[in-house]
């Protein structure tokens, strides 16, 4: 009889039992421990994140350095602005009323020359014979027309005579009126007192009437030319004050009166033409020099203003940070920021009118609103706030 081999599940009979390997044991001691360490880990991030957030709730943002400003209640110039040009009083291109030649020029150009003041003298030696001549012809029939009178109050010569002789005196002194006429002609002398340009004809040449001999302009007033709106036209009155201000004279102002209002309103622009006087004793003032133009109105009532700089100008609309004070537990206080949206209006010599949103007295951020957020701690800068720009001298 035979007997089967053991099988691996059977141990040969007298052999000690074998001990179970260790290694399922050392796996779940390890992995125990990798347990235990991603706990660690996750607890530690979790209790490390808790106590930044907890760092951060408790730790105040320092306060931010601005200057502020008071709004304040004041009456705003109540103005209408334009662009325009201006022109003389009293200008014109100097020319001959007759023919002639050349003789003498009397005149520098640039040269400032009285009313009457001789200026171009043309040839005027045949009208000089004709005056001559006459005169002579006048003096003699003088002389008939006395001898005439004489005979006729002694009932010795008829009143017939007395009559032809009048005639040929009054004749004799028309044609000397009719010359000297002729030879003012080839005098040119100024319109007017004013100051003349550069000089366009020489000594020898040959005018004719009409031709420009220099351009005369009074620069003693100007007139300032602009237009304003169809709105607008019913706030002009003559007589208000218009102040200008040109290019060649930048931060000096010119005043003067309203003293035109075109009485109709143009039908392609919409816009009503208006001209004011400017005096211009120093001269300075030159005819076509662009001119930007302010009708002064009279006064409206007063208005809040905060500095220009204060107001934030967003599509969202404008808006302002006003300084708010809280009081802390421990009695101190601190100044916060607020974020208040506005309505603004004009804006004049750096200030802007609000018309809701701010009061007269508070307090607004004049300068570092870019570093703010609403509700943001501040404290006041030692740096003054900007100023507002100085108005130019009106002279």
């Amino acid at each position: 009889m035979t007997q089967n081999p053991p099988t691996a599940h059977q141990q040969p009979v007298g052999e000690k039992p074998r001990k179970r390997p260790r290694t399922l044991k050392w796996f779940i001691i390890i992995g125990g421990l990798l347990v235990l360490l991603v706990v660690a880990i996750v607890g530690f991030n979790a209790f490390r994140a808790h106590m930044i957030k907890q760092f951060f709730a408790t730790m105040k943002q320092p306060p931010i350095n601005v200057s502020i400003a008071e709004a304040k209640s004041e009456v705003v110039p109540n103005l209408i602005g334009a662009v325009g040009d201006l022109a003389a009083v009293h200008q014109v291109n100097v020319s001959s009323d007759t023919n002639g030649r050349v003789t003498e020029i009397m005149f520098q150009a640039g040269a400032t020359v009285k009313k009457g003041q001789p200026l171009v003298q043309l040839f005027d030696g045949p009208e000089q014979g004709d005056l001559a001549n006459f005169k002579a012809a006048a003096s003699v029939a003088r002389i008939n027309l006395d001898r005439a009178k004489q005979l006729a109050e002694r009932q010795v010569g008829p009143q017939a005579t007395v009559d032809t002789t009048q005639a040929v005196y009054d004749q004799a002194l028309a044609s000397v009126s009719k010359t000297e006429a002729v030879i003012s002609q080839k005098q040119v002398r100024a319109a007017f007192d004013g100051v003349l340009g550069t000089r366009r004809i020489e000594v020898g040449q040959y005018l004719t009437a009409g031709t420009q001999i220099v351009s005369l302009t009074d620069l003693s007033a100007v007139y300032a030319n602009f237009t304003v709106t169809e709105k607008d036209s019913g706030k002009l009155a003559v007589g208000q004050v218009v102040r200008i201000k040109v290019d060649a004279y930048p931060g000096r102002s010119f005043e003067g009166k309203l003293t035109t209002i075109e009485p109709q309103i143009s039908a392609d622009t919409r816009n009503i033409r208006v001209q004011a006087t400017i005096q211009n004793p120093e001269g300075i003032l030159k005819p076509g020099m662009f001119a930007t133009t302010t009708v002064v109105l009279p006064d409206k009532p007063a208005v809040v203003t905060v500095p220009e700089t204060a107001v934030d100008y967003t599509l969202y609309g404008d808006s302002v940070y006003l300084i708010e004070e809280k009081k802390l537990e421990d009695g101190k206080t601190e100044l916060h920021a607020i974020r208040t949206f506005v309505r603004t209006g004009d804006r004049i010599d750096g200030r802007a009118v609000i018309t809701q949103g701010v009061k007269a007295g508070d307090r607004v951020v004049a300068v570092g609103q870019l570093k703010l957020q609403s509700g943001a701690l501040v404290q006041i800068s030692s740096d003054p706030p900007p100023k507002i720009p100085a108005k130019p001298p009106l002279n």
